[in-house]
C-alpha cells in the first residue's frame, strides 16, 4: 500500500485559504497559495463505547469480528492499553487534551449533564476550565491544515470550543473536506454501550452509519425516524464465558450474549465505514486508529479501575503497512492518545501535555507505569487512584470505610445487576462475587495481573510481593504530587474554582485590528481561542494561529472562546477602514 502524499500548507497560509474557501463571494483575496511545506496523513478513529478486549484479536473466539481481525492482521495491535477512568466522561477529557482529568479536576463522572445527580450532591451542571494552555486537540490539528470532524459523542466536560471542528453531530464525515486536504475524523459507535445491554429497541442513532454512508442495503433495521427492533447475532442457547466475579446464572447469560451481539454489530458498522473509507479511495491513505473509551459495561467492569473497567483494545493500521499482524506489549495510556497523535502528523506535541507520543516522527521512550482514577459516579462519592505496570496493579481507596459497591441506578437498570442484588440479598454469591459487596475496602490493594487476570486476589499483605507494593505505591504518590492531583479538593470548591460565584464567565470579545496589511485577533481573556469567517456566514469558525494578510472586502467577524467559559459575542471587521 502507497501513503497519498496530502498536501498541506503553513499555518498563516493556511489560515487564509481556509477563510476564501469559506467565503470566496464576500471578495476576500488570500493571494497566491505557497507551496506544501509539510505533508500531512489522515487520520481516522473508531471509538467503540464500554469495550473490553473481548474481540478475536485478543484470543476471545466467541463471536466473529471480520472487520476488526482484518485491521488486527492489516495492523498493530497493543495489547496493554488503559483508560484513565472506567467511565466516559474523565477519559474523554484526556483524550480531547492530553491532559489527565486528575490534574484538570475533570475527574468526577459528568459534569455538564444529568442535573439530578448533581442536584443531589448540592451541585448545578457546570464545565471544566483547565489551564489556560490546554486547547483541544482537534483545534490543534485545525490550525496545522487538517479539516476536523466528530460524529458525535463529546462528553468531554466542557462544551467544545467554537474552533474545535469544521462538523460535529450525526452527519460528520471527511467527505465535506475542501480538496487536498488531510482530515481528522472520530466515528463514535454507541452500540457497545452499557445501555445497550437491556434496551428493548435500537434508536436510529445507534445504527446510524448504515444511511450515513449510503448502506440502505446492508441496513438490518430499516430505521427511518423511530426505534427498530434491537440486532441479535447471538443464539438463545449460545455458549458464553462468564467471569468469576458474576454469578453463571441465565440471566447473566443472557445480559453476555447481548454484550456479544452487540460486538457483532459493532464489527458491521466499523465494516460499514472501512467501506466508505475505500470507495473514496482513501483506505490506502489513511491511519486508522480503533480502540473503546474504557472497558466493559457490565457490573464490576464499568466505573472501576480493575483491567475489567479500564483495559481496552488498540489497533492501529498504516496504510504503507508497516508493522501489520504484529503485537505490541508497551503500557499505553489515554494520556498519550493527542502526543501520538500529533506525532503522526508531524506536529511537535505542545509541552503542556501530560503524555508521551507512541507512534510517529516524536514517538518517546516505553512509559512504565499506567494511572488512572475513579471519582463521583453520578450521585455516589469515592476517590480511588491506580497505578500498573506491564505486570501488577496497585489501588489507593481513599474512602476505606466505604464499600466498593455504590447504587447507582442507571447500572440497576441491567439484569445481570439486579440478579447480583437479588443472591446477595440471598447469600448465593460465592466468595469472589461477593467481594465486591464488602462494606469496607482495604486501604491498598496489590494485584498480580498474570496469574490474577481478574483481580480477584489482593497480596498487598504477602511479604513475597513486598517490593512491588512500596515500587508503586511511590510511583502514585510521585504522580498524584507531579500531576497535582484534585481529588483531596470538594466537588465545590473545584465548581467555585472554575465559574466564581458558581456563574460561567464569559470570554472577552476578540479585538481586531490591523497593521501593514496583516489582521490580529487578541481577546483579554487568558486561554481564549480566536475564530474568524466571512460575516454572516455559517461555516465552520477557522482557528486563528498567527496574524494573516486579507485583501479588501466586505466583513469578517472574529469570536473567542476559552475551554469552560461561554464564548464571546462575535465582532465584525470591515477590512478598509483599517490602515
Amino acid at each position: 500500500m502507497t501513503v497519498r502524499r496530502t498536501r498541506a500548507l503553513p499555518i498563516c497560509a493556511t489560515l487564509v485559504a481556509a477563510l476564501f474557501l469559506a467565503g470566496c463571494e464576500t471578495g476576500i483575496d488570500p493571494g497566491p497559495t505557497p507551496e506544501p511545506a509539510v505533508t500531512r496523513p489522515n487520520i481516522l478513529w473508531l471509538v467503540a463505547e464500554d469495550l473490553s478486549p473481548i474481540i478475536p484479536p485478543y484470543g476471545d473466539t466467541t463471536v466473529e469480528t471480520p472487520n476488526l481481525s482484518r485491521l488486527a492482521t492489516e495492523g498493530i495491535r497493543y495489547t496493554n492499553a488503559f483508560s484513565v477512568s472506567g467511565v466516559c466522561a474523565p477519559s474523554r477529557f484526556t483524550l480531547a487534551t492530553g491532559v489527565y482529568s486528575t490534574s484538570a479536576g475533570a475527574h468526577h463522572m459528568r459534569t455538564q449533564y444529568n442535573a439530578a445527580h448533581l442536584e443531589a450532591v448540592g451541585l448545578t451542571p457546570y464545565e471544566v476550565v483547565p489551564p489556560p494552555r490546554v486547547r483541544m486537540m482537534s483545534e490543534v490539528l485545525r490550525a496545522h491544515g487538517y479539516y476536523a470532524t466528530n460524529n458525535e459523542k463529546t462528553d468531554h466536560q466542557f462544551a467544545p470550543t467554537v474552533t474545535a471542528w469544521d462538523a460535529s453531530g450525526p452527519t460528520a464525515t471527511w467527505r465535506d473536506r475542501p480538496p487536498g486536504a488531510p482530515f481528522f475524523a472520530v466515528m463514535n459507535f454507541v452500540i457497545t454501550h452499557e445501555g445497550q445491554v437491556w434496551a428493548g429497541r435500537v434508536s436510529c442513532r445507534t445504527v446510524r452509519y448504515y444511511r450515513l454512508f449510503g448502506a440502505a442495503g446492508e441496513d438490518p433495521f430499516d430505521c427511518a425516524g423511530s426505534d427498530a427492533p434491537f440486532p441479535d447475532h447471538v443464539p438463545e442457547d449460545a455458549a458464553v464465558p462468564v467471569p468469576p466475579y458474576l454469578p453463571d446464572t441465565e440471566v447473566v447469560r443472557r445480559d453476555l450474549r447481548r454484550v456479544y451481539s452487540n460486538i457483532v454489530e459493532l464489527d458491521r458498522q466499523i465494516g460499514i465505514v472501512l467501506d466508505a473509507l475505500e470507495s473514496d479511495g482513501l483506505l490506502d491513505e489513511t491511519i486508522i486508529v480503533f480502540y473503546a473509551d474504557h472497558g466493559g459495561p457490565l457490573p464490576r467492569q464499568k466505573r472501576l479501575l480493575y483491567d475489567s473497567g479500564i483495559r481496552v483494545p488498540l489497533i492501529v493500521r498504516f496504510p504503507d503497512g508497516r508493522g501489520a499482524g504484529t503485537v505490541r506489549e508497551r503500557l499505553v495510556s489515554f494520556v498519550d492518545f493527542a502526543p501520538t497523535t500529533f506525532s503522526l502528523a508531524g506536529i511537535a506535541p505542545p509541552d503542556y501535555l501530560e503524555g508521551t507520543a507512541f507512534l510517529g516522527k516524536h514517538e518517546g521512550a516505553p512509559r512504565d507505569y499506567v494511572f488512572a482514577a475513579a471519582d463521583r459516579l453520578d450521585a455516589q462519592y469515592d476517590m480511588i487512584r491506580a497505578v500498573r505496570d506491564r505486570r501488577y496493579k496497585y489501588l489507593r481507596n481513599f474512602r476505606p470505610d466505604q464499600g466498593y459497591y455504590l447504587p447507582v441506578a442507571y447500572r440497576e437498570q441491567m439484569g445481570a445487576m439486579r440478579e447480583l442484588l437479588r443472591l446477595r440479598d440471598a447469600g448465593g454469591l460465592d466468595a469472589v462475587q461477593a467481594q465486591w459487596f464488602r462494606s469496607s475496602k482495604p486501604e491498598e490493594e496489590l494485584f498480580d495481573t498474570w496469574n490474577d487476570p481478574h483481580e480477584t486476589e489482593n497480596v498487598a499483605e504477602r511479604p513475597e510481593f513486598r517490593a512491588q507494593l512500596v515500587e508503586l505505591r511511590g510511583a502514585l504518590d510521585e504522580w498524584m504530587r507531579e500531576t497535582d492531583d484534585k481529588g483531596a479538593w470538594t466537588e465545590a470548591e473545584l465548581l467555585e474554582s472554575f465559574w466564581p460565584g458558581r456563574v460561567q464567565p464569559v470570554t472577552e470579545a476578540p479585538v481586531v485590528t490591523r497593521r501593514d496589511g496583516l489582521v490580529t485577533l487578541t481577546s483579554a481573556t487568558e486561554g481564549a481561542s480566536t475564530g474568524y469567517r466571512p460575516a454572516g456566514s455559517k461555516s465552520p469558525w477557522q482557528v486563528y494561529a498567527a496574524p494573516f494578510e486579507v485583501g479588501p472586502g466586505p466583513e469578517i467577524e472574529a469570536i473567542a472562546h476559552r475551554i469552560g467559559f461561554r464564548p464571546s459575542g462575535t465582532v465584525g471587521l470591515r477590512l478598509p477602514s483599517f490602515r
